[in-house]
């Protein structure tokens, strides 16, 4: 399905087109591979955090056997 916001009858307009270049060459690709690397380091904070809790609740009961 196309994800075009078309509103009314400017499709149709005679007038001339205009491209609005709202990012730099590139930007959008940076863009993402910054909210990418972003979601894997909250991952990766998220399993430690993870672990930590885990020794806190399990370290007790194996090192005093």
């Amino acid at each position: 399905m196309s994800q075009h916001n078309i509103i009314g009858s400017e499709a149709f307009t005679r007038g001339p087109s205009v491209i609005i270049r709202q990012y730099k060459a590139g930007g959008m690709r940076r863009r993402r591979s910054k909210t990418i690397a972003t979601f894997i380091a909250g991952a990766v904070a998220m399993l430690v955090v993870g672990a930590v809790a885990l020794a806190a609740v399990y370290g007790p009961a194996l090192a005093g056997g």
